[in-house]
């Protein structure tokens, strides 16, 4: 008889796929379940067992990794008669990595004690190349007990964790540093709009802002990449491959100044990022030349 424990992971997305991949191995059962069923069976081929249903992974595992959309996602897995709530059975610890507000992170905690259950906030950060690379950084918010309790299984696609405090605090630091994020791809694609008007290369704008730490990689790639696939693209490709990112940013924006409204925050630059954000991703903040 195996002495495995069984971790569900629901959400195998460009950053679930790979975390959930790398559960698979000596120390778990990788119990997966996504509404796309090629992602299922890609990890059921690399070892992975595969649910057919919300019901199924969560009456068997003892640990539940949540990595979907947004609140609403969230809320459908965890609530009604097929839902995560209804099935788990009592002391299973669920892990919600998406990104969303703190109220409904804080609500769907409530309602997980009445069940008998453990609901923590667990978002991560670093993208799909660090999910591969098992180089994310996990962001808790919950108590010791139960930051412990979940690190073996945020260990197998962590560099880095951070017990961020108690509930709530995980999911509040990541929407702190999604707003920087956000905010400086922004001003990057700004600053080279400027740079070029002026006669200046992007990359003299990189070496003196990765000298005194104004720009790091990450800013760099973005506005580089974007305007590169802009200059040859039509609106319909860069909607294709910039549209999902700008309005996923839309998204994590509005769980920042939702979650602001409620401890009485004022962020007029998240509002001004927000509303500008998936034309940023779309290079529609500009007029683009013609091809």
């Amino acid at each position: 008889m195996s002495n495995k424990t069984n971790v569900g992971y629901i959400g195998l997305g460009n950053i679930g796929k790979p975390s959930a991949k790398r559960l698979i191995g000596d120390t778990f059962n990788a119990h997966v379940y996504d509404v796309y069923a090629p992602a299922v069976e890609e990890l059921v081929a690399a070892g992975a067992v595969g649910c057919t249903s919300v019901a199924d992974l969560a009456s068997t595992c003892a640990h539940i990794g949540i990595c979907v959309r947004d609140d609403a996602q969230v809320e459908d897995l965890l609530e009604g008669e097929a839902g995560i709530f209804a099935h788990a059975n009592p002391g299973t610890l669920i892990a919600v990595h998406s990104t969303v507000t703190q109220a409904n992170l804080l609500k769907w905690a409530q309602k997980a004690l009445q069940h008998g259950l453990e609901l923590i906030d667990a978002p991560i950060t670093g993208g799909a190349h660090r999910a591969q690379d098992g180089t994310l950084c996990y962001m808790l918010g919950g108590s010791e007990e139960q930051v412990q309790a979940g690190t073996p299984v945020f260990e197998t696609s962590a560099e880095k964790i951070v017990h961020a405090g108690p509930l709530g605090c995980g999911i509040a630091l990541k929407l702190c540093n999604n707003f920087i994020q956000y905010t400086e791809f922004v001003a990057m694609v700004e600053a080279t709009r400027l740079a070029e008007a002026c006669g200046l290369s992007v990359d003299v704008l990189r070496d003196v802002g990765l000298s005194n730490g104004v720009v790091n990689e990450q800013m760099f790639m973005f506005a580089s990449g974007r305007n590169g696939f802009a200059k040859s693209s039509s609106e319909e490709e860069m909607d294709q491959y910039f549209g999902a990112m700008g309005r996923l940013g839309h998204k994590d924006l509005e769980c920042a100044l939702s979650t602001a409204a409620d401890k009485n925050v004022v962020m007029p630059t998240a509002e001004f990022v927000r509303d500008r954000i998936v034309d940023v991703f779309l290079a529609k903040d500009e007029s683009r030349p013609p091809k």
